[in-house]
């Protein structure tokens, strides 16, 4: 059996485990509330209220049965500071070859913290795996909507 692995910096584990324990002990009480105050409402079969708090109930088990799988198959990314390669953990700061833009600096995590927005970028996206295993100076091409981007590895932490 080939067990599928989800790459965690120590932070990201924390803050999973964190939201996994708020699902179990907090929102599967406040959804019982809902389900149970709904049922109370009479007429079951036109009930929207009912339908809606099954609804919530179904995803919060998801999601935590979806978090229990990913916390289970967890392996923490070492983040040991300074490498000659880009890797898992790797704080990278690159610079589009073509653009006008000043560099920016990306932090290559696993798909499940992901947040391009935040700087967090997935080494399975398509700029994260076009820069692992990249050293500086290095240029790395990522195929866009817009044509290939080329990024030039400009530092690694």
């Amino acid at each position: 059996m080939n067990k599928e692995q989800t790459f965690l910096t120590a932070k990201g584990y924390h803050t999973l485990k964190e939201e996994l324990d708020h699902l179990r002990t907090v929102r599967r009480q406040q959804v019982a509330r809902r389900l149970h105050e709904a049922l109370e409402e009479g007429d079951i079969l036109e009930n929207a209220e009912l339908e809606d708090a099954r609804n919530e109930q179904a995803f919060v088990e998801g999601r935590i049965l979806t978090l229990e799988r990913m916390l289970r198959s967890a392996v923490i990314i070492e983040e040991t500071g300074p490498r000659d390669t880009i890797g898992l953990g790797s704080r990278v700061t690159v610079l589009e070859v073509e653009g006008d833009e000043s560099p920016e600096t990306y932090h290559i995590v696993g798909s499940a913290e992901a947040d391009p927005i935040r700087g967090l970028i997935s080494n399975e996206s398509p700029l994260g795996r076009a820069l692992m295993g990249r050293k500086v100076g290095e240029i790395a091409s990522v195929n866009a909507p817009d044509g290939v981007l080329m990024f030039q590895v400009v530092g690694i932490q």
